[in-house]
């Protein structure tokens, strides 16, 4: 994802997290909207999250290390009285 217009290509395909898609795009309006147009630092940290989000929900092993985190945490529930 080099551009902007990919990064919403793919969160419109659902390559990122549950409501990611309409999430950027509020967020986006809001960072334009009230941005220095000689400072877009807001504009780039919020691209910059969101294609964390998608490479991160792509990542095979992400799903795998919150079912274990899940298992855990559920384990240390019953075993607390």
């Amino acid at each position: 994802m080099r551009t902007i217009g990919e990064l919403r290509a793919a969160l419109t395909m659902r390559y990122g997290f549950p409501g990611d898609a309409d999430d950027f795009e509020a967020e986006l309006a809001r960072e334009i909207n009230r941005a220095d147009p000689a400072d877009l630092s807001g504009v780039v940290r919020l691209v910059e999250e969101f294609r964390g989000r998608v490479i991160t929900r792509q990542d095979t092993a992400f799903d795998t290390a919150v079912a274990a985190a899940v298992a855990e945490i559920q384990a240390a529930r019953t075993t607390v009285p």
